[in-house]
């Protein structure tokens, strides 16, 4: 018995067991609960393919399929301090930053990119909430002002794709500042007649909201995303009311004319290009390339049925013996 127990039952459990499976090949749908495969999801934009919920998605892979053949160039950020007031709460200023960095691959909050999204050139910043809640910084107050820059020396377009909590308290009164930093940065496009288009995505919140991501000439937002500047819980606890169905999220916004448009992330491309060229005054995107001709045109190929058939003769004209 021991011999079985010990030995051949171990052995016939290891050869039936079920396999590892790696965590990252499936996520499940905070909305509905779905699990999707990681294939499945990537190609649909990180949208739930059951429900359409709209999950996080990083700016890198954002840029990816938003600029013509995911072709960018990213725009380089000036470096602030590392850790101008030396804060520490249960962990140092730096190793927070160090974690986030090796988790997201990314050096802070917000990525700067150009390129052209269809065969117009635009300047690109978009923010990674995974990126300690897509925090509002000295970095992103320097990123937002370099993309400024950027797109006026371009003469182009500026989107801008938010996502944060509100600002950084690691750094206090100076992520504070980031918020009239960047509207004075806004202000310059505006005074260059250069378009300045947000897209705001699930969630937009805190000092984020109170300045840049509510300045843009055209206002869009992603479906359900929450965007506030005092989040619902905390309103029902100072108001001591049960809010509506819906407050704060982007279709709520939209009846209350806080903003322009919603529009699901598939269709985001195609809308931001005729947005972007409309508001340029160029012509319409063009939808498809005709191949370049090569050499001579080429000759239909003539069939029993269609080749030309000889034109019958005139018996009037017809000639003696004919």
């Amino acid at each position: 018995m021991n011999w079985i127990t010990n030995y051949v039952r171990p052995r016939i459990n290891s050869i039936f067991s079920r396999r590892e499976v790696p965590e990252n090949l499936w996520t499940k749908c905070s909305e509905c609960g779905t699990m999707l495969f990681h294939r499945e999801i990537r190609e649909n934009l990180n949208v739930c393919t059951s429900c359409g919920h709209h999950m996080p998605i990083s700016p890198r892979d954002r840029f990816e399929t938003l600029f013509d053949g995911g072709i960018f160039r990213e725009v380089s950020v000036p470096e602030p301090l590392a850790d101008p007031l030396h804060f520490r709460d249960q962990k140092k200023y730096p190793d927070r930053m160090k974690a986030a960095q090796k988790s997201t691959g990314e050096k802070e909050a917000m990525l700067v990119a150009e390129g052209e999204i269809g065969r117009t050139p635009i300047v690109a910043a978009g923010q990674d909430f995974s990126f300690m809640g897509g925090s509002m910084g000295m970095y992103v107050g320097n990123a937002i002002i370099a993309a400024a820059e950027r797109a006026v020396a371009r003469r182009c377009p500026l989107i801008l794709f938010s996502a944060a909590g509100g600002a950084r308290m690691q750094e206090g009164i100076l992520s504070l500042m980031q918020m009239p930093r960047t509207t004075v940065a806004v202000q310059m496009l505006k005074e260059a007649n250069l378009p300045y288009i947000v897209v705001l995505t699930h969630p937009t919140t805190g000092g984020v909201t109170a300045s840049y991501a509510m300045l843009g000439d055209v206002q869009i937002a992603e479906p359900n995303a929450l965007i506030c500047f005092a989040g619902p819980r905390v309103i029902e606890q100072t108001i001591r009311e049960k809010l509506p169905e819906g407050f704060q999220r982007a279709e709520y916004l939209l009846e209350h004319g806080m903003l322009d448009r919603v529009t699901r992330r598939k269709d985001l491309r195609d809308e931001l290009i005729t947005i972007c060229r409309m508001l340029m005054g160029l012509p319409p995107a063009v939808q498809g390339d005709l191949p370049a001709p090569s050499g001579e045109p080429a000759q239909l190929a003539q069939t029993p049925e269609t080749a030309e058939k000889p034109a019958a003769k005139d018996p009037a004209k017809a000639q003696p013996g004919e």
